[in-house]
């Protein structure tokens, strides 16, 4: 498997643009690490309420289990960034996701990071499969190596 630092943007399938704001910088003067997962959650979740049909009161929810990012350039407002998703497993009731954040017009990350989604009943918060529109949609994001490599 390829070092995060070596993926390229056409490693991802889905997009959103962010426009950093002043206040997302910290006193060093480049975007504070915590913003970047509030970034990995907003381009997650957008696909899933465009592309999987969730909704705030679908009866099925994801959970974080686990998170993780790496940082390899600073980067701070004003700039434009956009945030490449695809998925690196997907089981029955769980999704890993992969989150590249990209300046504008660049094609190598600035970070990557993801984390994994466990799906649940919303009132027993007990794992449950995925449904077949959010499966269909998260397959959707595999990319042909994890396509491959889920077969084995």
């Amino acid at each position: 498997m390829s070092s995060h630092r070596e993926h390229t943007r056409s490693d991802y399938l889905f997009f959103l643009s962010y426009r950093t704001r002043w206040i997302d910088n910290d006193q060093y003067s480049h975007v504070n690490n915590s913003v970047y997962y509030h970034l990995f959650d907003s381009v997650v979740n957008t696909f899933l309420i465009q592309q999987c049909g969730l909704t705030s009161d679908s009866a099925q929810i994801g959970l974080v289990v686990s998170s993780h990012c790496q940082f390899f350039s600073p980067l701070s407002f004003p700039q434009v960034l956009d945030l490449g998703l695809r998925v690196v497993k997907l089981g029955s009731s769980s999704v890993t996701y992969e989150v590249a954040v990209f300046e504008e017009g660049n094609d190598v990350p600035a970070a990557v990071g993801g984390y994994t989604h466990v799906f649940v009943d919303r009132g027993s918060r007990k794992s449950t499969p995925m449904t077949e529109p959010l499966r269909e949609g998260l397959s959707s994001l595999l990319s042909t190596n994890e396509r491959l490599e889920s077969r084995l």
